[in-house]
């Protein structure tokens, strides 16, 4: 094994398993990161070294740093603050993050008897009519001027003070990373709790990061077995579709008919932001086995598809920033360039949501038909048949009543299919049997899912969303694509080609983010309309 390989090995062996616990929990990853960050930049003040034992101490230095990162005007110190608020901020536990991040959101917010106060000293100018405007009189451009003055005070005061520690810490060395950490503790807490100044700071904070990582700032480097391992392991550690499982797997995606492209940011070195990985094919490929598992790998020469099988974001704290759209059409020109008779760019999906819809739904209507047959109550005017469905079909129910004999047991076909499929040792994808009577009802469904399930107007499906509004549509359902648990877990092994027909991709993109419309294949289509 050589040192890259050793090197890539070890540090993956110490990385977490999931990347979302980068910043709420410690762990070396972090720990890593902030002494490499820091360490050249400064030294912490001994008082950050509070932090851990004596809490309160700590959560008092931070709060008093944060408040100088905000209020100085010296730039000679500025940088050392920051350094002393960052490398303290990392030493907080998880409950005075919390504490100091309400601080954040509500003591340097917009001041609002302030903009109260210009607001009304605003509506009491008299305002000059159009042809006065133009004259040159003296006591109408002094009119003027006072508008245009209040106006920037205006502008000023709608900025909140949070603004002045953004902007710092965005052009202060290792800033940016600082503050995609801080976001993923701040989307952390809205899952607890959901205040109004909590929304307000993290929109702020998501709008600067949007303008900061805009695709001028970005540099799309393709990644190859060349690179240093450093970046390597980021990829093994970041992959979140398709988990690379070794070192022949890692090589075997970087090699011929592969390819891997990142956006880096040159305030965060040697770490994509996100990163999309691709097959070279003859045909769109049907299942993820062919993918990350043919061998030998299609001719470079005879490969008329690009097909996209993972796209991973490596920093939590960018969630609902879509970046992957830039990515992906910046990919697309790329290896059109570089391979013209590649034609077809298309994508092989995961169905994340699919399995929770479906069993849902089969949920609720068990509980209906359970209420009419012991005859139980509704509300007047409402019946249980208000709300049932049929979501098998009768010929998909016999099948299902049929095959399932000596397996399962139910008193229809909806309590055996939700017994097949909540099982845990998912015993009903080794049955040829069973898995040729779910097939039809399964597909069926997940047509529906993805092209009819909406929520606020578009796909619920958040991978469907994704391809979706960069103007993708949807190609073509494919059995059993994905045979690992995961797989089977989120979507019975069904996964999706989503096509990016370049003549029609922002016609797409328009009418979906518009109207909420999905273009789909003709044979997708028909699905739904039998439901209909």
């Amino acid at each position: 094994m050589n040192r890259k390989a050793l090197a890539i090995l070890m540090r993956t062996r110490m990385r977490p398993t999931d990347p979302n616990k980068l910043s709420m929990s410690p762990n070396r990853i972090q720990s890593s990161f902030e002494s490499n960050l820091f360490g050249e930049h400064g030294t912490p003040s001994p008082k950050n070294l509070d932090c851990s034992s004596n809490p309160e101490r700590g959560l008092k230095f931070v709060q008093e740093t944060l408040h100088s990162a905000i209020t100085l005007s010296k730039t000679d110190i500025i940088d050392e603050v920051l350094n002393d608020f960052s490398q303290g901020y990392f030493n907080l536990s998880h409950e005075n993050r919390r504490e100091l991040l309400l601080v954040l959101s509500r003591e340097y917010d917009v001041s609002r008897v302030q903009l109260r106060e210009l607001i009304k000293q605003y509506l009491s100018l008299d305002i000059p009519s159009s042809e006065k405007a133009q004259s040159s009189d003296h006591d109408v451009q002094a009119l003027l001027s006072a508008f245009y003055r209040m106006e920037r005070n205006l502008r000023h005061a709608f900025q909140p003070k949070y603004e002045i520690l953004f902007e710092r810490l965005n052009t202060h060395p290792g800033g940016l990373k600082f503050l995609t950490i801080l976001r993923n503790d701040l989307l952390s807490m809205l899952q607890e709790e959901n205040s109004a100044p909590l929304r307000a700071l993290d929109s702020y904070l998501k709008e600067k990061l949007v303008t900061w990582l805009s695709p001028a700032a970005l540099e799309l480097h393709q990644i190859t077995w060349d690179d240093p391992a450093s970046l390597l392991e980021k990829i093994v550690a970041y992959e979140a579709v398709h988990p690379i499982s070794n070192l022949i797997d890692l090589k075997r995606r970087l090699g011929v008919g592969r390819r891997c492209f990142g956006y880096l940011h040159p305030a965060i070195p040697g770490e994509p932001l996100i990163f999309i990985e691709v097959a070279l094919l003859k045909d769109i490929a049907q299942t993820i086995q062919e993918v990350l598992w043919d061998n030998p790998p299609t001719p470079e020469s005879q490969a008329t598809c690009a097909l996209f099988y993972s796209i991973s974001s490596t920093q939590p704290g960018l969630a609902g920033i879509n970046l992957g759209k830039f990515l992906i059409k910046r990919v697309v020109d790329l290896v059109k360039r570089d391979m013209p008779h590649v034609s077809t760019f298309a994508t092989l999906s995961p169905i994340p949501g699919y399995m929770q819809w479906l069993l849902a739904k089969l949920a609720s209507q068990r509980k209906l038909a359970e209420a009419d047959t012991v005859d139980e109550p509704h509300p007047e005017g409402t019946s249980s048949s208000t709300f049932s469905e049929n979501i098998l079909q009768p010929e998909e129910e016999t099948e299902i009543l049929d095959s399932s004999s000596g397996y399962n047991s139910g008193r229809n076909g909806m309590d055996v299919m939700w017994n097949l499929l909540t099982s845990t040792n998912y015993g009903w994808t080794s049955s040829p049997k069973l898995m040729s009577a779910l097939q039809p009802p399964l597909l069926r469904l997940c047509a529906r899912y993805l092209l009819l399930e909406k929520k606020r107007g578009k796909a619920l499906d958040a991978v469907a969303n994704f391809h979706l509004q960069n103007g993708a549509m949807v190609e073509r359902l494919n059995w059993m694509a994905d045979r690992s648990e995961k797989g089977i877990c989120q979507s019975g092994g069904i996964m999706v080609n989503y096509v990016y027909r370049l003549d029609k991709i922002e016609l797409n993109a328009q009418s979906y983010l518009s109207e909420g419309r999905i273009q789909a294949s003709c044979d997708l289509q028909r699905y739904v309309e039998k439901q209909r």
